[in-house]
């Protein structure tokens, strides 16, 4: 009985426990991959993030946006700062923003920031942690790890034929 109460404590932990999730975008938010380059890099990704025996499994999803959508690191999320003038955004202004586009996808990413005026694209905010806009995500949802290296960011992008960008969230 003490056995059977222990793994069902441990089902209930699970169900409300958060997801961890590293997105590999592309560095253009418009750009989308072949079917094929995306699969090549899912397969990378696969090796580079093996799954491991354990409670948690890593998932490896692919999603394409008929639309540029907002690609954010979730809780993670502590700062934005504006490219122009280098003052901190407030991340409600932001997440406003993102809450209006979130069923239809962004038109534009071109924005007029509430801190100086200036015309950016979100995509050009430095976000601390990183964030992005994409209509091509390739995700491992729980990796057994953080961020990826340099090195394999790059057998990331030849796999997918171009720049890429890597989003850790927390959900």
């Amino acid at each position: 009985m003490l056995l059977r109460t222990a793994a069902m404590a441990l089902i209930a932990k699970a169900a409300i426990m958060s997801d961890n999730i590293l997105s590999i975008i592309p560095a253009d938010p418009d750009w989308q991959p072949t079917a094929e380059a995306a699969d090549a890099a899912r397969a990378v990704l696969r090796r580079l993030v093996p799954q491991l025996d354990g409670f948690v499994t890593t998932e490896y999803r692919i999603t394409w946006h008929k639309q540029v959508a907002a690609v954010d690191c979730g809780a993670n999320l502590e700062r934005i700062e504006c490219p122009a003038c280098q003052n901190a955004i407030d991340v409600e202004w932001w997440s406003d923003l993102l809450e209006d586009c979130l069923e239809t996808g962004f038109t534009s990413l071109a924005v007029m920031v509430p801190c100086c005026g200036a015309k950016v694209s979100l995509n050009d905010l430095r976000y601390d942690w990183p964030c992005g806009f994409a209509r091509f995500e390739l995700d491992a949802w729980n990796p057994n790890r953080d961020w990826l290296t340099a090195d394999e960011l790059a057998e990331l992008a030849a796999a997918l034929g171009c720049d890429v960008r890597q989003v850790l969230a927390h959900i």
